[in-house]
């Protein structure tokens, strides 16, 4: 049994890790070329931009990790039927999601890079970016939903593979529109646009295929309205984790604006990107085991959950720790990835990477803690996690810069992370015990 539960977890986990850093490609590749040919000031719009962009991919979060965590909670429980309602029932709130957000965009996007103090010409390159959005946001939600509802329909190498044909169109397309056509931030929207249609199209289409064991029809494409509060209950912290760091992203734009320059919104932005591919590791990590963890729910395996938890939290701290030591031993040839010319901007980066991120490693213990709460359908509990973090950090982001200035606003992510952490520690142990209880009385039963 307990070679059988580690494999599952790492059949599920490695092709999730590995769509999630593909999919993260999207980001960093954008990252690389807006840095390399549009300077400072495109990292500074891009920035501007991402707590908007952050925001959409937050709601498709909701739907995909809601929808995906209940269907496998009921497939555990050998109810299909009630599984593929769920499972249109969140394709269509999706849909439905689109249009709202597009009209958002179109009537209140310059009032969101406003709000962080975007001006001149990074306000320009921003904006740029956020108008391809209100006609692209449809796939943009598509995109990050529809890999969560593959791997828990038990296709984890169908949504890598579908990932990667969304990164090598993106790279190719940045290529054309960024270095070639020299469309600055316009550009780069528009081949991760593309990209992301061609990921939604393919991945929906094949839940009309033979492969899909959640076989949908045209026929079957209805929507059960007492589906959507559990589906947004459980996916909440999805939404949650993304929304609280584009609220992180917004303020420390507006802090670097008013402490600073664009050159630190561009310092900030390559921090961004290089983080990512932490970020997506641990929630690839996370998101291989809530399928796992869902099912044996459901199905009331509670050694197994305790055995994929463990497994989940250790390797996402350990890579964390791993991430950190290499970011410091080598900080200038990370950010010279992004641009190698502007010493302002890779002194601001590397002066980030020392004070910003020794403390990173904790937020792969905060994402799958989220996780697993989510998959035992205690969405509440998953939204205490996330929304913790954004209460806690908050007071350190106004004090700290009033008493260090821009090194306040760098100490106040991994100080804020260190003392969530414990609290969750706490809290994650006595839920822990209470499980273990409940194993034993099953096991007497």
């Amino acid at each position: 049994m307990n070679v059988s539960i580690y494999r599952q977890f790492w059949r599920y986990t490695i092709p999730t890790v590995a769509a999630m850093l593909v999919n993260g490609l999207y980001q960093v590749v954008d990252g690389i070329f807006i840095g390399r040919f549009v300077g400072a000031e495109g990292l500074a719009g891009i920035n501007v931009a991402w707590p908007v962009i952050g925001t959409i991919l937050g709601i498709g979060m909701l739907v995909g990790v809601g929808t995906g965590a209940l269907a496998s909670i009921k497939q555990g429980e050998g109810d299909q039927q009630s599984a593929k309602g769920i499972l249109t029932t969140g394709l269509l709130l999706l849909i439905a999601l689109a249009p709202v957000v597009a009209t958002i965009l179109y009537f209140f996007a310059d009032d969101f890079l406003l709000w962080q103090g975007a001006e001149g010409k990074v306000f320009e390159l921003g904006m740029q970016y956020l108008q391809i959005l209100i006609f692209a946001s449809i796939f943009m939600l598509g995109s990050i939903a529809v890999p969560f509802l593959l791997r828990n329909d038990d296709s984890p190498n169908l949504a890598t593979i579908l990932m990667i044909i969304g990164a090598v169109i993106n790279i190719g397309l940045d290529y054309v529109f960024i270095v070639s056509l020299q469309w600055e931030l316009t550009g780069a929207a528009l081949a991760t646009a593309i990209a992301q249609m061609v990921v939604t199209v393919l991945g929906i289409a094949y839940f009309f295929s033979s492969r899909a064991k959640l076989k949908l029809s045209l026929r079957s494409i209805t929507a059960r309205i007492s589906y959507v509060p559990q589906i947004l209950m459980i996916g909440a912290s999805s939404f949650f984790m993304y929304a609280y760091g584009s609220v992180m992203v917004a303020l420390h734009n507006a802090l670097f604006a008013e402490y600073g320059s664009a050159v630190l919104i561009g310092a900030y932005a390559i921090l961004g990107y290089i983080v990512t591919v932490y970020y997506l590791t641990a929630e690839g990590i996370a998101n291989g085991m809530q399928p796992l963890v869902s099912f044996n729910h459901g199905a009331k395996h509670y050694e197994n959950i305790r055995k994929l938890l463990r497994v989940a939290m250790f390797s996402s701290v350990l890579v964390g720790v791993v991430f950190v030591v290499v970011l410091n031993l080598f900080p200038q040839q990370f950010v010279s990835v992004f641009n190698d010319t502007d010493q302002a901007l890779m002194d601001g980066a590397i002066l980030g990477i020392r004070l910003h991120m020794f403390a990173l490693f904790l937020d792969g213990f905060l994402v799958v803690a989220a996780a697993y709460y989510q998959a035992v359908n205690r969405g509440s509990r998953a939204m205490f996690v996330t929304i913790g973090n954004m209460a806690v950090q908050l007071p350190f982001l106004y004090l700290l810069p009033k008493i260090w200035g821009v090194n306040g606003i760098w100490l106040a992510f991994p100080i804020s992370n260190v003392a969530l952490s414990l609290v969750v520690a706490l809290l994650l142990w006595r839920d822990l015990s209470k499980l273990e209880q409940e194993r034993r009385e099953v096991v007497t039963a």
